[in-house]
């Protein structure tokens, strides 16, 4: 679960803008991404929220950053079990789903296929259209799927739950 003093540290050391193309509404998106997702992959849910704040977390540019996975993973490893509690099992699963959800890759666990796919449907705000080869799981291949994620991803959507859940204030 993704609590306010989780979410606080994180932010308190992000260097780009909240609401850039990798901020906050990005990872509102991947979270509401990876629930759907989750619910019919049947994904660790616990990990693939804590993917959408993770995995873009620690990003130097709004450009290529190449090991930004990898840093946003150690940066969990510093808050993993005083701000969030996962077994071990599962902070491996979160580890390597932040290290690597830029490389392309298809083949890993489902949780971690799930996180890839929950960011890989917010493509499109970069202007990219979510190829169906490079998703993981059949949800995320499915039209109906892609086609709302699209278009939340095209509108740069704001999900509520930034202000409702987060208490962050909409700019």
């Amino acid at each position: 679960m993704i609590t306010k003093p989780l979410l606080n540290v994180i932010l308190s050391q992000y260097e780009l803008p909240w609401f850039g193309i990798h901020g906050i509404s990005h990872w509102a998106r991947v979270l509401e991404n990876g629930h759907r997702l989750a619910r019919l992959t049947g994904a660790q849910l616990e990990v693939v929220e804590l993917f959408a704040i993770f995995h873009d977390a620690c990003r130097l540019n709004e450009r290529r950053d190449d090991v930004h996975g990898r840093r946003g993973a150690e940066l969990a490893a510093t808050l993993w079990g005083e701000y969030f509690t996962l077994s071990e099992t599962d902070f491996e699963l979160l580890q390597t789903a932040c290290s690597y959800h830029t490389a392309g890759l298809t083949e890993a666990d489902l949780t971690i296929q799930t996180c890839w796919d929950a960011d890989r449907l917010d493509l499109l705000r970069c202007g990219i259209h979510p190829d169906p080869r490079y998703l993981c799981t059949a949800a995320a291949q499915d039209l109906a799927m892609l086609s709302w994620a699209n278009g939340r991803s095209s509108a740069y959507y704001v999900p509520s739950l930034i202000q409702m859940e987060w208490g962050l204030e909409l700019v």
